[in-house]
């Protein structure tokens, strides 16, 4: 059976001060509906878009511990025993290797597809299309390990990239010839040119049982861990071991761990092409692009009042405070209840290094 979890556990430290450490960027509503009539938050929009896939008892999250009450508020859909809680960050490959033993625990021969909750995909239809070839994959290549790669549309620095092979026997579908970490700006044109390279969206399909026989051949701490977890009956009592192990498993992203490793491997990994407008939220500056922006380029939302200003990413989410500018240019001006924030749009990266200094000088409690 077709499953897929949505990886919600990240707290977004570079959308500080709107994200904070109890409620992280994909909980805030900052996507505008459709109809203009309010926001939502991108974790339901990533729920909504797999439900166009999958019935909605086939969908699951995973998330961090101290989440688990606000995204069970957040997606009143979920079900009660789909929502996967971290009880502390241990990188991708454990959260990725939770959520799989949980699932094939319910379903042994569930195909997996792992998606992001920080992401804007449109249209939801070449998604829908994209993840449904993704799986159809799994069909000839039953022990693939397939990941979704964006068309792009410029020679980007901030993405790693998919080397594309030869077709496979799905249409859409190619061998992946290798991974690339994010380049320098010569290096991401040459891979434009060549038509060859994909960006790395971060979202895979496969079954839940192929990545934990990954995980036993390149991370074995981490699958005997996980088959600890699982072997505890479902309850307090896995709930205790999980608690006793997960913190001790050995951090490592997904892509070294198992994909990395499984890419030398002929035939064993995949790549489908996701031709679709995506957006990557993990920036002030990428967060604009969901943003209402006025002829002079700002992107705002709230109670504003800009003059002779340009470029710039303007948020309130105090309906009674009013944030001004007067001639400032391609800047970022965020204001919260405690907190205002100012930087240059080219100093946005840095927003997670000023969160560090202000937690070091300020307190936790602006976290």
């Amino acid at each position: 059976m077709r499953h897929a979890v949505i990886m919600a556990g990240g707290s977004g430290m570079r959308l500080w001060p709107l994200s904070r450490a109890q409620r992280p960027k994909q909980l805030l509503d900052v996507i505008a509906d459709a109809d203009g009539g309010g926001a939502h938050s991108l974790l339901a929009e990533a729920f909504t878009r797999l439900q166009a896939v999958l019935p909605t008892e086939q969908i699951w999250v995973c998330t961090a511990a101290r989440y688990g009450d606000l995204v069970r508020a957040a997606l009143p859909e979920l079900g009660a025993d789909r929502l996967v809680l971290e009880p502390v960050a241990r990188d991708t490959a454990n959260a990725v290797g939770l959520a799989a033993a949980l699932v094939a625990d319910v379903d042994p021969d569930a195909e997996l597809a792992v998606v992001s909750s920080d992401h804007v995909i449109r249209p939801v239809e070449r998604f829908a299309d994209a993840l449904r070839t993704a799986y159809d994959v799994l069909a000839v290549r039953p022990s693939a390990l397939v990941t979704l790669g964006v068309t792009p549309t410029s020679p980007a620095t901030g993405f790693g990239y998919v080397q594309k092979g030869a077709p496979i026997e799905v249409p859409g579908a190619a061998e992946a010839a290798s991974f690339r970490e994010k380049p320098d700006r010569a290096t991401a044109e040459q891979y434009l040119a060549s038509g060859e390279y994909v960006w790395n969206s971060g979202m895979f399909v496969w079954r839940a049982q192929t990545v934990l026989d990954a995980l036993a051949d390149h991370l074995p701490e981490s699958a005997a861990g996980l088959a600890a977890i699982v072997a505890a009956p479902a309850g307090p009592e896995r709930d205790a071991v999980l608690a006793e192990v997960f913190p001790t498993l050995p951090k490592i992203s997904v892509d070294y761990a198992v994909l990395e490793p499984a890419a030398t491997q002929p035939g064993r990994v995949a790549v489908v092409d996701l031709d679709v407008d995506w957006l990557d939220v993990g920036s002030w500056p990428a967060l604009a692009h969901t943003l209402e922006t006025d002829a002079a380029g700002n992107a705002v939302r709230g109670l504003t009042v800009l003059l002779d200003s340009s470029g710039n990413v303007v948020l309130s989410d105090d309906p009674a405070h009013l944030v001004a500018l007067v001639g400032v240019r391609d800047s970022v001006v965020v204001h919260t209840a405690d907190v205002t924030m100012m930087c240059p749009v080219g100093d946005a990266e840095r927003v997670k290094e000023l969160l560090a200094a202000v937690t070091e000088g300020a307190g936790e409690r602006f976290a």
